[in-house]
């Protein structure tokens, strides 16, 4: 696949996730763009679909490929299992451990905040209970 062709399709694998299109996604996977892949700002499909609670998206970019623990974006951004737990996204937290998420890894870019703690400021309990169980640690 030549650079302009990768390009768009990475792009429209992101625009996919972003927007709740499983559909999309699959299509942009079968066409060969990488489940790891990031828009110029560094936001991954993973990322987006994480926030957004998307977990069908989720376990279709996690079975393809795509790293649980790798950070989206170039500031603000996080990781994917960061993103769901601060949303109190219950399933996409589960999927996401279930392909091997690392419950205490924080933030670099962001805040410095593992799941757990985005999980606990907010109203999150279940989604803090399942951390826990996970093997996810307080902040000392």
């Amino acid at each position: 696949m030549n650079r302009r062709k990768h390009k768009k399709l990475s792009r429209r694998l992101v625009d996919a996730a972003l927007v709740g299109e499983p559909a999309r996604v699959r299509a942009a996977l079968r066409a060969g763009v990488p489940a790891e892949t990031a828009d110029p700002a560094g936001s991954t499909p993973l990322y987006l679909a994480s926030v957004n609670g998307d977990t069908a998206i989720v376990r279709v970019l996690l079975a393809a490929g795509a790293r649980p623990d790798t950070e989206s974006g170039i500031g603000s951004e996080g990781t994917p299992l960061c993103g769901a737990a601060c949303w109190g996204h219950t399933e996409t937290v589960r999927a996401l451990l279930e392909y091997g998420a690392d419950p205490n890894l924080r933030e670099d870019h962001g805040t410095g905040w593992a799941p757990l703690d985005w999980a606990s400021n907010g109203p999150h309990q279940e989604t803090a209970d399942l951390l826990i169980a996970a093997g996810a640690r307080p902040r000392d």
